[in-house]
Order: structure tokens, then C-alpha cells, then sequence
């Protein structure tokens, strides 16, 4: 994803792991993280003898204070990419870093609480989405496949949906 044609070998592996969250009300919307030049989603590494689940619920809870209780996740949606980054905190060259995003449906509107952003943003359900070439734009078409009829969720919105 990062523009190269072969993976390097021998990188160090991290792994990293989020959920993108959907409410029905008062429109079908997504919740953004705000960084000052850009939009993420609330993710974050792996503590030691986590899941990729545990991981996901945990940062989701810690980066925007939505109780994980207050969250359904789709089981039949998992999200996942392999790329190259260099992040200083394991050292000075890339690493092998995969990124698994589960699909969270709100059961309640409650207080977004950002500990780690800037600000939030609930982005209305409009694809196709150009919002960050990288991790959330690949993330939102694959969820707009998903969202398809062919898949049995019926039209996006209604209450049809696991969030309804």
C-alpha cells in the first residue's frame, strides 16, 4: 500500500487493531478520529496476550471513551492490510505492520470523549468516500461491498441493518 512492489523481508511484525463505528441516528454515519492533518479511526498496537478483538474494543474505549458495552461488532466483518511503515518506536527502519478493523454498530448516542485526536467527526454514509488514500478509503469501499444486497443486509440505513 505504501507504493513499493515487493514486500521487504525480515522486518520486524507489529500489529495493530481498531474498529470503525456506524449509528443509525440521527443519520447513517461512521465516526473519524481528528488528527490536525488528517482522519483515523480509533486503533492502536497490541498489548502483550491480547486478541485482535480485545485489542480493537480496548483502544476503541480508551481513544474515544465509548464503553466497549455500548458496541455490537459484526462478526461476519473483518477488515485487514499489510504495509510497510517506519515507526521510530521500534527502531529506526520499517516494519511489518498489519492492521485488522472490525465493524462496530452503536446501540446508544453517547458522549465521544477523544484522548488521543483532535476532535471527532460523524461522517454521513455517502460512497463512494475519498477521505484518506491509505487504511480508510480501502476500509470504506470494502464495507461498501459489504453493505451490498448480495450480502443480505438490505438497503444501508434502514433497520434492516445489525444496527437497527
Amino acid at each position: 500500500m505504501t507504493g513499493e512492489t515487493a514486500a521487504p523481508t525480515g522486518l520486524p511484525k507489529v500489529r495493530a487493531c481498531g474498529v470503525i463505528v456506524f449509528r443509525n441516528r440521527p443519520e447513517f454515519s461512521f465516526l473519524l478520529m481528528r488528527h490536525r492533518h488528517r482522519f483515523d479511526l480509533p486503533k492502536g498496537h497490541m498489548e502483550h496476550g491480547e486478541t485482535d478483538l480485545e485489542c480493537a474494543l480496548r483502544e476503541m474505549e480508551e481513544e474515544t471513551g465509548i464503553p466497549r458495552d455500548l458496541v455490537d461488532i459484526d462478526p461476519q466483518f473483518r477488515y485487514e492490510e499489510v504495509y510497510y511503515p517506519f515507526e521510530a518506536r521500534f527502531g529506526p527502519g520499517q516494519v511489518e505492520k498489519t492492521l485488522v478493523i472490525f465493524l462496530g454498530w452503536i446501540k446508544t448516542d453517547p458522549v465521544i470523549r477523544p484522548t488521543e485526536h483532535g476532535g471527532f467527526e460523524w461522517r454521513k454514509w455517502s460512497p463512494p468516500h475519498d477521505i484518506q488514500r491509505f487504511t480508510v478509503n480501502p476500509l470504506l469501499a470494502s464495507l461498501e461491498k459489504y453493505f451490498s444486497p448480495q450480502h443480505g443486509l438490505g438497503q444501508v440505513g434502514d433497520t434492516s441493518t445489525p444496527a437497527g
